[in-house]
């Protein structure tokens, strides 16, 4: 298991950005973006758009993650 989460580059709506995450949560978020036939960056952008303003990206697409696992 990785100690610290680590930067991630990605493009949202043609805006470069970063989201550091744990390698363990990026496998993850990448699984579901292959197993739904989607880019990484197109479901990064849908889950920035639909997250609170609380919450910040990192945190919004470990949830996703999570959300995801919870429901298999």
């Amino acid at each position: 298991m990785s100690q610290r989460p680590r930067k991630h580059s990605l493009t949202l709506r043609g805006h470069r950005t970063s989201v550091s995450l744990e390698d363990e949560f990026w496998d993850a978020f990448r699984e579901i973006a292959t197993a739904d036939g989607r880019a990484i960056n197109d479901l990064a952008a849908e889950i920035d758009e639909t997250r609170g303003v609380d919450c910040g990206l990192a945190s919004a697409i470990r949830l996703h993650v999570l959300r995801r696992l919870r429901s298999r």
